[in-house]
């Protein structure tokens, strides 16, 4: 979905967060350097076009030491709360491993922010400490794609939305990437105007400003490469039915083709069988929750469409190079 201006924010959710001048990191470590910086850098050039400092940031880390992101580059705190006093905004930066990190201390310094009245935000992972500390709760909000299935049935009272990022009265949640790059820039357009959000924007040679209402994944079509509308509707059924997989007769009877027009198609466009794509994208889902999750192993051997373990095992090493128990330790 393409957006060509700022996506339009209800009052009651901008009203609290059209002051927003001191804003505050809070990073994990293992955060995502690609996140923490894209958010920023935004707030650092809005400074630069507007030819004002309208923002300023701290970065904390939850016992004072310096933090690692996932990519070894190390990031030293640049103030503690006490010292900075509360800022007017404070992100979770976070990212692999979250649950390693998120901890008593982290969960009493985030309800200890949010009953001063601090509008607290996740960015990357970082959702998942504002989930652990009870502080989304009835709120709308969005994690990453990876992790949206587990996380929607450990925390039903939070309503999960598969954009790139969610604001919901005085809390932001955001996925990783560059997401948090939209999300700022959205930020400074409620409080500077559209305009210095678009010179922003223009600096970092970005072609639109994504909106709240984008959805995190990219379209099937400009995934796989092709344009044959009952390829990717066959596509797009198989992502739907992971844990329940469709067989090759019902997605064929699905498309209105027959198995034999499914096949031909699928080895012209891609190369394989649809039976292989299908079996691939299983064990794809299977790889993300053995890294990004603590779901056992039998768990994720059910929620990918497999009966056995034994045959769930054999398929992933045929496919990665070495088993299922392998992954979780490696990923450990």
């Amino acid at each position: 979905m393409k957006r060509d201006a700022l996506t339009p924010v209800e009052p009651h959710a901008a009203a609290p967060l059209a002051g927003l001048a001191h804003v505050g990191f809070l990073t994990l470590p293992n955060f995502s350097m690609i996140a923490f910086t894209s958010a920023v850098e935004v707030l650092r050039m809005a400074n630069y076009v507007g030819r004002a400092q309208y923002y300023r940031w701290s970065v904390i880390t939850p016992d004072g030491e310096p933090a690692c992101a996932s990519n070894g580059i190390t990031v030293k705190p640049t103030t503690t709360l006490a010292e900075a006093g509360m800022p007017d905004v404070l992100f979770v930066c976070a990212g692999w491993h979250v649950r390693d990190y998120v901890d008593d201390t982290v969960i009493a310094l985030l309800r200890d922010v949010a009953a001063q009245g601090v509008p607290l935000g996740g960015i990357c992972t970082g959702p998942y400490a504002l989930l652990a500390a009870g502080l989304l709760d009835g709120y709308r909000a969005t994690v990453h794609w990876e992790d949206m299935s587990p996380l929607h049935k450990s925390y039903p009272h939070v309503r999960f939305a598969d954009e790139l990022f969610v604001i919901d009265r005085d809390r932001m949640t955001c996925t990783g990437g560059t997401a948090p790059l939209d999300l700022m820039l959205n930020l400074v357009g409620m409080r500077l105007g559209h305009a210095v959000a678009a010179q922003v924007s223009e600096q970092f040679i970005v072609e639109r400003i994504r909106g709240s209402t984008d959805y995190q994944h990219i379209p099937v079509d400009a995934r796989v490469g092709f344009s044959r509308a009952e390829l990717i509707e066959v596509v797009r059924l198989m992502e739907a039915n992971i844990e329940e997989p469709l067989s090759l007769n019902e997605l064929a009877r699905l498309v209105h083709l027959s198995q034999r027009h499914l096949q031909r198609m699928f080895k012209m466009f891609l190369n394989v069988s649809p039976t292989h794509y299908y079996l691939t994208l299983r064990l794809r889902r299977a790889r993300e929750l053995l890294r990004n999750t603590d779901a056992s192993i039998a768990r994720v051997t059910a929620v990918c469409g497999f009966h056995s373990p034994c045959h769930f095992s054999k398929a992933y090493r045929a496919q990665f190079g070495h088993a299922p128990s392998v992954e979780r330790r490696l990923s450990a």
